[in-house]
């Protein structure tokens, strides 16, 4: 019979919880008998800077959270402004393009993610080297064998070297013009490829496009990573921003193996708190806030990105999160998915998913005017 091993940073009081949980009994862990609520979706929520005092900087969201899904330019923008008081968008924008304080590059789980420029060498030198051999056979699906591959990656280098930033559109016609395969989704991954293997990255805006830029030109030399030292600082990160979780979560997050998660956990058990319900926090967390006033939330929020599962937000109201991988805007009221709300036209228009109190309705329309004046300042 097949036994799952127990993580060292575990006592067996607290893995026999933890096992229980993974069992699937209804209502949370099971322990001595009694039953141990699910986490506390207040604690998560305070973490992750949706309630409590909120922040004040792009950076301080890079900084709380670690990394941001950014594959979706307003969505990224928007999870600034839930977290932030006195930013807007544009600050977002500066941190990109003047300070170089922030970058978006393809991380964690293969998809393109928001973080501090200080984070990116080690969270690229951890999470990327998974995705190489994907990367490659997506080259050759879509017609560029590896040896293509890799004179592409040279004339990349060699352009942005020569001409600086350059948008996706001139990149590509420049590979173009060279006879480098671009067609179909070729360049996307040729640039993820470029990515991965720490080359690249989207830096700068230019007008409303960023622009992919060298690494070595933009943040200079990359400097080598102590890959234990890294997966602690990983651990330690993801619980400042999304404790309480456990290794799962972790791994799941970072696109890692379970045995990262579980040796990242375990390179800081002397911090943590091992809790009764499965889950393990930082050492003198500060109690939870209330939750949240009603607001809306973008595309690709970090809410639903940070744990094995998002059931606690989203309940019933599973088309938040297509079949596909789409995650559409959401407004939440009192820490839980009520509505899914669009933005065309300069108009933002709700549709509230079920019952929703006048005065929690009137909140969200008041929000939705605060997210016209963040992205339009």
């Amino acid at each position: 019979m097949f036994h799952r091993a127990r993580p060292s940073y575990l006592s067996s009081r607290h893995w026999r919880s933890t096992r229980a949980s993974a069992l699937g009994r209804p209502g949370g862990a099971v322990r001595e008998n009694r039953i141990v609520p699910p986490a506390p979706l207040a604690e998560r929520l305070t973490a992750q800077a949706l309630a409590g005092e909120p922040l004040r900087s792009p950076e301080a969201v890079g900084e709380r959270l670690l990394a941001v899904q950014g594959q979706d330019p307003r969505g990224a923008r928007l999870a600034v402004r839930a977290r932030t008081e006195g930013v807007v968008a544009t600050d977002v924008d500066r941190a990109l393009s003047e300070d170089r304080s922030l970058l978006i590059t393809w991380l964690n789980r293969g998809t393109l993610h928001l973080v501090r420029s200080e984070d990116y060498p080690w969270l690229h030198a951890l999470t990327t080297p998974t995705h190489f051999a994907s990367c490659r056979r997506r080259l050759q699906q879509e017609g560029v064998p590896e040896d293509a591959a890799e004179r592409a990656l040279a004339r990349i280098e060699a352009t942005l070297a020569e001409e600086g930033p350059l948008s996706g559109k001139d990149l590509r016609a420049r590979l173009d013009a060279a006879g480098v395969r671009t067609e179909g989704q070729a360049f996307i991954h040729l640039m993820f490829f470029a990515a991965a293997r720490g080359l690249v990255v989207r830096g700068p805006m230019l007008g409303k496009q960023h622009a992919y830029v060298l690494v070595r030109d933009w943040l200079g030399e990359p400097r080598q990573v102590d890959r234990e030292k890294a997966l602690a600082e990983l651990a330690r990160r993801y619980l400042v921003g999304h404790g309480p979780a456990d290794e799962r979560d972790l791994a799941r997050w970072a696109g890692l193996p379970l045995r990262d998660g579980r040796a990242g956990m375990a390179a800081i058990a002397s911090e943590l708190d091992q809790r009764e319900d499965g889950l393990v926090d930082l050492k003198g967390r500060p109690a939870p806030v209330p939750l949240p006033a009603p607001r809306l939330l973008g595309a690709y929020d970090p809410l639903l990105l940070g744990w094995t599962s998002r059931e606690e937000v989203v309940g019933p109201h599973k088309l938040l999160v297509t079949d596909n991988g789409l995650f559409r805007p959401f407004a939440l009221v009192e820490g839980r998915a009520v509505a899914r709300w669009g933005l065309a036209g300069g108009k933002v228009t709700i549709e509230h998913l079920g019952k929703v109190r006048e005065k929690d309705a009137a909140a969200l329309d008041a929000d939705a005017q605060r997210v016209l004046e963040y992205l339009n300042s």
